[in-house]
């Protein structure tokens, strides 16, 4: 290394005079471009530092243009599911209903009376628009709806067991999604996690041992992101509500997944339904808004009115508050239950609902459409975001794969990444050296243009 090598180096002055540069600061900021320009020479000063070659100013230039277009483009982009996880996690979970969507961009784009009292002419409260739907549905008291379901059960032990206990069993101390796990949550509380009986086995009796005048609630946390089987014994929510009872103490229950509809109907593994928690009697019920309801990411804790009442006027409250565009896509979303329509209208359950003869005619069109590297084979759509773990729906998989053009090649791979790097992108599944595609999980209307893409993969192959 010299310091001619140092010396070589273009100026700063010297790549904002090129022309394409120039061009650039007509449509972004100039402390913008310059900012991409000097990051851009330091990344030569320390390539020289290693030894490495040094790069002519044009591949400087078209680095920095590059640069500047992948920091102006956003990435959150839709993504065709063709996975066959119905609320898979990573890929946003559930998709919305038209009439959420159209709900969300109404209310985005102009003011709109979201804490005003359009009657009385004052300020209002943003609870009121979502209040009674929740409570009809659930059969609750009072309602209240946060930023997702580990901050409604953050802010229930905030309000409710701060400095003080709460009982739940050693088998519901659960992690859920991206490593966050419930006993984690309840210390950011300050409320003391009591845990009884064993990962397997715990009894009524390991509960009512423990209780004390410090016990603040009895937790029932539902596993929905895992299954125990072999010797296992549960407390039941009947059981545990006689304990509420007999001492009283408020139960509360964190369903994780939530739902309004009967699983059993379609096939799967029972799921806790709210309005069954609700009519049991415990204090207050919380689950998600972008699982099996299908709505907006949101927190929805429903219950009894005296403890939904101290959780609207703590401090957290605010902080963890859901805002006007997903609290409408989130109305629109629990209307289709009121309306008895969800079967037809909430993207998820249309998916749960479809039958197996309608998604095998989607699969044979699909492989007549992209020809010889296509199969109809059997398989199972899972639900995916901690909901029914082990259970599945009964499907028909497009598999694309074998041997490619030339000897040696795997198709399936190729044409995955293909996949995902089209416009929109599209995710399946790969096993075996196989790509599978599963039409369940992708809305009828977007076949066309899944096929189109396909269709254009595959041909670019041959």
């Amino acid at each position: 290394m010299t310091k001619d090598e140092f010396r070589r180096l273009p100026s700063v002055d010297k790549i904002i005079s090129e022309e394409r540069i120039k061009q650039l600061q007509k449509v972004y900021p100039h402390n913008l471009v310059v900012d991409l320009v000097r990051q851009r020479l330091e990344q030569e000063r320390v390539s020289i530092i290693k030894g490495k070659s040094f790069s002519s100013i044009d591949e400087i230039i078209e680095d920095i243009l590059l640069r500047m277009q992948v920091l102006t483009q956003p990435t959150l982009c839709p993504v065709i599911n063709a996975s066959g996880v119905i609320l898979h996690t990573n890929l946003g979970r559930a998709p919305m209903s038209q009439e959420a969507i159209a709900a969300m961009d109404s209310i985005s784009k102009s003011y709109c009376n979201l804490e005003f009292d359009m009657k009385q002419g004052v300020r209002g409260s943003r609870h009121v628009h979502i209040e009674q739907i929740l409570c009809k549905l659930s059969g609750a008291e009072s309602a209240l709806v946060v930023n997702n379901n580990a901050s409604a059960v953050l802010l229930i032990l905030t309000a409710l067991a701060r400095r003080k206990e709460v009982i739940v069993s050693r088998g519901e101390a659960v992690e859920i999604g991206g490593g966050f796990r419930i006993p984690d949550v309840m210390k950011q509380s300050g409320a003391k996690l009591v845990e009884v009986g064993t990962t397997n086995c715990t009894y009524d009796y390991d509960y009512e041992q423990v209780i004390n005048n410090r016990t603040a609630a009895l937790l029932r946390v539902h596993p929905s992101n895992f299954r125990v089987e072999g010797f296992v014994h549960n407390v039941t929510l009947e059981e545990l509500m006689i304990l509420s009872n007999k001492y009283n103490i408020p139960l509360l229950d964190d369903l994780g997944s939530g739902c309004f509809l009967d699983t059993n109907e379609f096939g799967l593994a029972p799921e806790p339904m709210v309005q069954n928690s609700i009519a049991l009697g415990v204090g207050l019920a919380c689950f998600s808004g972008d699982k099996l309801v299908g709505g907006p990411q949101a927190g929805i804790i429903v219950g009894k009115k005296v403890f939904i009442d101290k959780l609207k006027k703590h401090p957290l409250a605010r902080a963890l508050r859901i805002d006007k565009t997903r609290l409408a896509g989130l109305a629109a979303t629990l209307i289709h239950y009121l309306k008895g329509e969800a079967l037809e209208k909430i993207p998820v359950w249309r998916m749960v609902s479809l039958s197996l003869q309608e998604v095998e005619r989607r699969a044979n069109f699909w492989a007549q459409t992209i020809g010889d590297l296509a199969t109809v084979v059997d398989g199972e759509t899972m639900l995916g975001g901690g909901s029914l773990p082990g259970s599945t729906l009964p499907t028909k998989l497009v598999s694309i794969g074998g041997r490619g053009p030339k000897r040696g090649t795997k198709p399936a791979q190729l044409i995955s990444q293909k996949l995902r790097q089209s416009n929109p992108p599209i995710v399946g599944r790969i096993s075996d050296d196989m790509l599978f595609l599963d039409p369940r999980s992708v809305l009828p209307e977007e076949d066309s243009m899944l096929l189109q893409t396909l269709k254009t993969i595959v041909t670019d192959l041959k």
